[in-house]
C-alpha cells in the first residue's frame, strides 16, 4: 500500500506534461520537422549571452567547491543579497536579503509559500481563472482549497467578483502577470484597485488577505512590464524564476520574496524556511544561483517570442479562430471551434497539432498554445491550423 493521492497525481499527469511525452513519441516516429507541438512552455530563445560569460568566469575562476557544494539552506548570502538590491534599486521597494529564499525554480518557490501560509485545512486561495493547472495540486499538498475566480471577457482582473468570494476562511490571492495561459498582463490600476479592496477586506480580520505573485513572465511583457505587486500592497510574497526570462527551465533556479512591509515578515520567512525544509527544498543549486546573481535584468531575446505572436496570432485570426492578443508571456489562448476543448485537441492531434484543452485551466472551450517554438515550426504549422478549420465547415 502507498500514498494513495500521491499515487493517482503520478499515473494521472499533468496534461500539459501527458501531451509533452505524446509529442516526443510521435515525433521519434514519424520525425520532429512533421509535429507541430505547441503543448509545454519550453523557451526557445537562447539564454543571454551573459550567462554563458558569467557560467565561464565562474567555472574557470572559482574553486569547485564554491560552485558545486552546498550552500545555505536559504541559499548564498550574497545571492540572496543580489535579488534583495536588484529589486530595491528597480522597483523602489526596501527589500532586504534576509527576507528572499532562493528556491528550485517557481514551483518549489509557490509550493513552499502555500505551506508556510496555509496554517489550518481547508483555508482558502482565490486565483484568477484561466490558470496554471498545477496551482491546484500545490495548494492541495499544502492542505488548502484553490477557489477559482473567472476574469472578464478579456482575460482581466474582476475585481468585483475577487471580492464576492473572500471568506473567513481565505488567507491569499494568487495572481500571475503575465498570465499563462492568456497572456494578459494586469495593469496598475487592476492591482490598485485589488489592493484597495483587500486593505478594506483586512479591517477586523485576525490575519491580513496576502497576495502571493507568481512571476517568472515579469520579463516578457510586448508593452510596460506591470507594476511590482510590493509597491501596491504591503502583503506580498513573490515568487520568481529564471526559466523563461534567461532560458534556464531545466535549471530549476528561482527565489521567494517576502516583503519586508507586510505583517510579520520575519515569522513569515522562518515558516518558509521550515517549509523549504519540510519539503526538500533546500540549498538550490549552487552554480546557478551565482550565475543568475550577476545576470540580473538579463532577458533572453523576447522579439523572437514576438514575432512568433504576431505571426501566429494574424494567421489565426485570418482564418477565422478566436483569441484576445497576448500581451506578455509566450502563450496564445484560442477559442475552441467546438464546445468541448478536448475534442478539439483530439481532433487538431489528427492533423500533428499538439494543442492543450483549457479544461484543467479552470475554464473550458479554450485551448492553450505554446508559441516558445522554432519559426518554421509556426510557419509548418499554418496548413494543418488551415485544414483544422475547414474540417469544421464541411
Amino acid at each position: 500500500m502507498f500514498n494513495q493521492e500521491m499515487q493517482k497525481l503520478g499515473e494521472a499527469r499533468s496534461i500539459i506534461r501527458e501531451i509533452f511525452e505524446y509529442g516526443n513519441r510521435r515525433k521519434a516516429e514519424i520525425g520532429e520537422e512533421n509535429v507541430f507541438d505547441f503543448s509545454i512552455g519550453n523557451p526557445s530563445a537562447p539564454p543571454p549571452a551573459a550567462i554563458t560569460e558569467e557560467l565561464l568566469r565562474l567555472l574557470t575562476t572559482m574553486p569547485p567547491e564554491k560552485l558545486h557544494g552546498y550552500s545555505s539552506a536559504a541559499g548564498l548570502w550574497e545571492v540572496r543579497e543580489a535579488v534583495a538590491a536588484y529589486i530595491r534599486e528597480k522597483f523602489g521597494v526596501p527589500m532586504r536579503g534576509e527576507l528572499v529564499y532562493m528556491t528550485y525554480g517557481a514551483a518549489a518557490a509557490l509550493s513552499a509559500t502555500f505551506s508556510a501560509l496555509i496554517a489550518k485545512e481547508g483555508e482558502e486561495i482565490i486565483v484568477p481563472a484561466p490558470f496554471f493547472p498545477e496551482y491546484t495540486v500545490f495548494v492541495r499538498q499544502a492542505g488548502g482549497v484553490l477557489v477559482p475566480v473567472m476574469t472578464d471577457a478579456a482575460f482581466h482582473l474582476d475585481i468585483g467578483a475577487i471580492a464576492a468570494a473572500i471568506t473567513p476562511k481565505t488567507r491569499a490571492v494568487l495572481l500571475n502577470s503575465p498570465n499563462n495561459p492568456t497572456g494578459a498582463v494586469y495593469a496598475e490600476q487592476e492591482l490598485r484597485s485589488l489592493a484597495e479592496m483587500l486593505q478594506k477586506c483586512n479591517m477586523g480580520r485576525e490575519n491580513p488577505i496576502f497576495l502571493i505573485c507568481d512571476e517568472p513572465y515579469r520579463s516578457l511583457c510586448y508593452g510596460e512590464e506591470p507594476v511590482y505587486p510590493m509597491a501596491v500592497y504591503p502583503h506580498t510574497v513573490v515568487c520568481d524564476s529564471f526559466s523563461k526570462s534567461l532560458s534556464l527551465a531545466g535549471e530549476r533556479i528561482g527565489y521567494i520574496a517576502v516583503s519586508p512591509q507586510c505583517e510579520g515578515a520575519e515569522a513569515f520567512f522562518s515558516a518558509v524556511m521550515g517549509a523549504g525544509r519540510a519539503l526538500g527544498y533546500v540549498c538550490a543549486p549552487t552554480l546557478f544561483q551565482r550565475a543568475v546573481a550577476g545576470c540580473l535584468g538579463q532577458v533572453s531575446d523576447l522579439a523572437a517570442y514576438r514575432e512568433n505572436r504576431d505571426l501566429l496570432y494574424e494567421a489565426l485570426c485570418g482564418m477565422g479562430y478566436e483569441c484576445v492578443k497576448p500581451e506578455g508571456a509566450f502563450y496564445l489562448f484560442v477559442k475552441s471551434l467546438e464546445p468541448d476543448a478536448a475534442a478539439f485537441c483530439a481532433r487538431a492531434r489528427e492533423h500533428e497539432l499538439l494543442l492543450v484543452p483549457s479544461d484543467s485551466f479552470g475554464i473550458g472551450g479554450y485551448v492553450r498554445i505554446s508559441y516558445c517554438v522554432k519559426r518554421e515550426t509556426i510557419r509548418g504549422s499554418l496548413p494543418a491550423f488551415a485544414a483544422l478549420a475547414k474540417s469544421y465547415t464541411k
